[in-house]
């Protein structure tokens, strides 16, 4: 399904605004041109594609690099725990048993009667689980409020280069700085030398961040939804095609196609730590993406965010739209476009991503 909202930022509605966007590859050498790009094509039948899935996930793993087994049995330490304004919240750290102890939060409902539904909400690229839970000055990604009042258990975490993580690098304290950029391409680089990528060990931080979930008594572990801003909607794909236990999936302003991307001479708009050696000698991200099929999965955009090319948005929707039909689920996968809009979560996008879960994940 595919709606486009003639909205601004702000929800009123406004004048058209000049688009960010350039004629296709206009000012990209010739070289870049020549490329050959795949375009990653679903079967027309369910039987094909189900067994085209299996390879795709398999070939994603390997691009992924050596990545180490999790952990069998969890080292988990509490820190603390508190009640709050009608919840439970407790700070925790887990040995991820490779490189760091993995710093978050979880928020459970109080007085809850049987077990919640669980958001697992993904911060962006220069933040951190404290935007997440409001904590911190910058609460444009902040969740936690709407989704608690509304009875989910959140949950954030610290990915490899951010909050309390910073100085926890290959260099330590040397790369404890505010936006981490000096630890994110340390770490982009010693992953390599161990033939495995940083993406895939972050991807790997969050199933541990799963697998957790999956100890806590008070969590319905069959309603786990994950969403998040701009990094943190590039994890919540990647990390929903990986593992089925994400049962339902809300990604705002990065609906990303390689393709396109570069062809807008927009590769400058994402971070290094999400390069995946080999990806474009296979398929772009709609095989990815495909991988979520027929689970729930909503994305929300702006037409001028950088990350996110519009040409690239509209191939992702009819592709995407394809591969729902084969299970005759179209419904379960919808796109939002808000017009003369940037790269934002706007209260708009909070609104649509808390109905997209009460309609999928609360009973």
């Amino acid at each position: 399904m595919i709606v486009v909202l003639i909205t601004n930022a702000s929800g009123q509605s406004t004048s058209i605004q000049k688009s960010i966007w350039q004629e296709p590859w206009n000012g990209v050498p010739d070289y870049y041109k020549k490329l050959n790009y795949p375009d990653f094509q679903f079967p027309d039948n369910l039987s094909a594609w189900e067994n085209d899935r299996t390879k795709v996930r398999d070939t994603l793993q390997k691009l992924l690099g050596q990545i180490p087994s999790r952990p069998k049995k969890l080292k988990v330490k509490t820190l603390s725990r508190e009640e709050r304004n009608g919840y439970i919240l407790e700070k925790f750290i887990i040995d991820n048993e490779v490189d760091s102890w993995i710093p978050g939060y979880l928020a459970i409902p109080a007085n809850i009667k049987g077990k919640v539904p669980v958001v697992i909400g993904l911060h962006g690229h220069s933040s951190s689980k404290e935007n997440i839970f409001g904590s911190d000055s910058n609460t444009a990604q902040d969740v936690l409020a709407l989704l608690i009042s509304n009875g989910f258990a959140v949950m954030a975490i610290d990915s490899y280069f951010n909050g309390e993580r910073l100085g926890q690098g290959p260099a330590g304290e040397l790369e404890k700085q505010e936006n981490g950029s000096d630890q994110e391409l340390s770490l982009f680089k010693i992953n390599l030398w161990f033939n495995r990528s940083l993406w895939g060990m972050q991807i790997r931080d969050e199933q541990i961040a799963l697998d957790y979930l999956m100890s806590r008594p008070e969590i319905d572990t069959e309603r786990i939804g994950v969403e998040g801003m701009s990094m943190g909607s590039t994890r919540s794909w990647w990390l929903a095609a990986l593992d089925e236990r994400v049962k339902a999936v809300v990604g705002i302003a990065c609906f990303t196609r390689y393709k396109e991307l570069i062809e807008q001479r927009q590769l400058s708009a994402h971070g290094i730590y999400y390069f995946v050696p080999g990806m474009l000698n296979h398929f772009d991200t709609e095989a990815i993406m495909g991988l979520i099929a027929p689970r729930p999965f909503l994305v929300l955009t702006g037409d001028n965010d950088s990350g996110s090319p519009l040409s690239g948005i509209r191939v992702l929707e009819n592709k995407l739209g394809n591969v729902y039909t084969l299970y005759k689920k179209g419904e379960n996968f919808k796109s939002i476009v808000y017009e003369n809009t940037g790269h934002v979560y706007t209260d708009e996008m909070k609104i649509e991503m808390l109905k997209w879960f009460q309609k999928y994940l609360i009973k």
